[in-house]
């Protein structure tokens, strides 16, 4: 009797702790349960759709053409916050997207990191900007530009990685120097990550338990962002009303799964490519934060020693979110288009 009641309290407990690891099905935009669709959509290849935004001068005057890949939590609300008087009179024509399931974007259960740079390339297809065009990916969506110009470097014209997202297990990194840093980082963000790397099927159960802090990143903990960022934060809260819409269909396809890709073992190490533009037909940059939290500056410069062909800009004073302020947008993009030297401002 008792080795009977124990087998069926371990399948009981057992079918729990199956059930707290799986997480819920997303609530796809347009259907029965789903939010709404308001926004202009795709339809690519596997069926999914691909919600985007245009802004700026119009793809058909445009002399300069830009796809914007979002950060953790975004959307393509996002973009450059470019002067209209810079953007008139370069003729730039931004391109921005809601990544795999984030905002009005279907879920991609398959995501990877290369499917990153497939929907891109598709969204450019579709929407017919040209055989070749830039990419701007900041922070979270530093990845989809590594992707890019990994698996599609012929349809690039330049692109610039902005406070782009670094990987822990990058192959090429020495082992002393990301422990160093790892161990900087809140202790509840490398469990996060950890967790996200190593045992990426039970991320959803560990980020939604109640018991131990989880990503600070996501909670918007305020010891991850420096005095500058809090300040840019505080602004940013007064007018936004993007992030809700963006974790809409599910908080595990937006930004779980984001983590899951971006800390997984790549199927190729960065600091191991070859110069995507080896005729100085573009250029390719990366603009870091001295003071960014999120983002360690001392990985930075080595992924920039490494690859010499990459312009790295430092900003001595910038946090994670100083492309956001006083100017600094004008500066990528004038460094990006026009090939001019950049100053610290």
């Amino acid at each position: 009797m008792f080795m009977r009641a124990a087998a069926v309290l371990l399948i009981v407990v057992s079918g729990w702790a199956f059930q707290a690891i799986q997480p819920p099905r997303p609530k796809i935009c347009g259907s029965p349960d789903g939010p709404p669709i308001t926004s202009s959509r795709i339809q690519l290849r596997d069926g999914r759709h691909l919600a985007y935004k245009e802004v700026g001068t119009t793809k058909e005057k445009a002399k300069y053409k830009i796809i914007v890949a979002h950060g953790l939590d975004g959307s393509k609300d996002f973009t450059i916050p470019a002067s209209r008087e810079l953007v008139g009179e370069l003729g730039i024509y931004f391109l921005s997207y809601d990544r795999a399931g984030y905002g009005e974007s279907d879920p991609n259960p398959k995501r990877t990191v290369k499917s990153e740079a497939m929907d891109i390339q598709e969204l450019a297809d579709q929407l017919e900007i040209g055989a070749k065009f830039y990419v701007i990916g900041a922070s979270m969506g530093g990845y989809a530009a590594w992707s890019c110009l990994n698996y599609i470097p012929h349809r690039l014209a330049g692109a610039a990685l902005v406070v782009p997202i670094i990987n822990y297990w990058w192959p090429s990194f020495p082992a002393n120097l990301t422990r160093q840093v790892y161990e900087k980082k809140l202790v509840q963000d490398q469990r996060t990550l950890w967790i996200a790397h190593h045992i990426p099927s039970l991320l959803y159960a560990w980020m939604t338990q109640k018991w131990l802090p989880t990503s600070a990143v996501i909670q918007r903990d305020p010891r991850i962002y420096s005095d500058l960022d809090k300040e840019i934060l505080q602004k940013m809260a007064e007018s936004s009303v993007f992030q809700d819409k963006a974790r809409q269909q599910g908080v595990f396809e937006s930004l779980h799964r984001d983590l899951i890709v971006a800390f997984s073992n790549w199927e190729f190490d960065p600091m191991t490519m070859n110069n995507p533009f080896p005729q100085d037909e573009g250029t390719v940059h990366i603009w870091q934060g001295y003071k960014d939290r999120l983002i360690p500056v001392e990985l930075q410069r080595y992924v920039a020693q490494k690859l010499p062909w990459i312009r790295y800009h430092e900003n001595p004073e910038g946090g994670h979110l100083f492309f956001l302020i006083d100017g600094w947008a004008n500066t990528i993009l004038k460094a990006l288009l026009l090939g001019q030297e950049a100053t610290v401002i």
